[in-house]
């Protein structure tokens, strides 16, 4: 078993990737026509001040180089690979590769996805250990690495094998949970979403038509239940309440109250994801300008 990050390595990693960073499906592309616009989007979010650089969807390591070569100090996470879709072998020899470019700037986010997208899904918790141990073997540092844990045990892997979490679709709540089981050392860097629209009836409008494909998969429901969500709050496409919850909409002020809520629930790192109306592998960079300005 691969040794539990020092408390001084957590400490150089939450300085690194700081008080926010931005998570987009965007930013990850298998098209080498587009990583130009990707890597110039990634040196303008090290300009604005995020430390972090979160590459949504079923990402994967080759994905990040881009984005490390662009910039100096920007972390590059996966956010979250599937342990499904990559084995550990491979997964370790980019990390190798990436590691030797770039020490200390890469951020593995691994994840078991949920089983009706994976169709190899069995017995979730056991396979990430596994998965856990084929990188310890491979050489791959547990403070190297962070994984998508919802629940008590996930979490609990997160603390004992890697250096932290990175849990998806989560409220403030979840981090005061995610922070009593892992204890103060570990990072953890929720994901949240924001809607840049004052507008009640508009805001929720772009919100449900993000929510409605995770509120199909059970992981996210039933996480969301142990916090007091029910069945009438997942039902055509979000109750209010379930959407105000999840995503920071409104004005200035409310977006970063909602923001900050995450810190004082004892997260330290955010990962905001813009939801507007456009394509979810759009590059919103006039929203990423307006919020870094907002966060200052």
């Amino acid at each position: 078993m691969g040794d539990v990050a020092s408390a001084e390595h957590l400490g150089s990693l939450k300085e690194a990737v700081g008080r926010y960073g931005i998570w987009s499906t965007g930013l990850r592309t298998e098209d080498p026509a587009r990583h130009g616009e990707v890597a110039e989007a990634a040196a303008e979010l090290e300009e604005l001040g995020f430390g972090a650089a979160w590459l949504g969807g079923s990402s994967h390591v080759r994905h990040a180089a881009p984005l490390l070569r662009a910039t100096s100090r920007l972390v590059v996470a996966t956010g979250i690979q599937s342990i499904w879709q990559y084995e550990a072998a491979e997964t370790a020899a980019h990390f190798a590769e990436v590691e030797k470019s770039h020490p200390g700037r890469f951020l593995l986010g691994l994840g078991v996805s949920h089983a009706k997208i994976a169709d190899q899904y069995r017995r979730p918790y056991s396979a990430m250990v596994a998965y856990l141990d084929a990188l310890d073997a491979a050489g791959v540092p547990a403070g190297r690495r962070v994984l998508a844990a919802l629940g008590p045990k996930m979490l609990e892997l997160s603390r004992d094998r890697a250096a932290g979490a990175h849990p998806y679709l989560v409220t403030p709540e979840h981090s005061v949970r995610a922070r009593e089981i892992m204890g103060a050392s570990p990072l953890l860097a929720p994901e949240t979403k924001v809607v840049l629209d004052k507008d009640p009836d508009s805001a929720r409008a772009k919100a449900r038509a993000t929510l409605a494909l995770y509120l199909q998969l059970p992981n996210y429901t039933k996480a969301l239940a142990r916090f007091g969500f029910t069945e009438d709050d997942f039902a055509q496409g979000g109750s209010d309440r379930l959407v105000d919850a999840l995503f920071a909409w409104g004005d200035d002020d409310r977006i970063r109250e909602r923001l900050e809520a995450f810190h004082a629930a004892g997260a330290d790192h955010v990962a905001v994801q813009v939801v507007d109306d456009g394509p979810r592998d759009a590059l919103p960079r006039a929203a990423w300008r307006r919020l870094a300005e907002l966060l200052r």
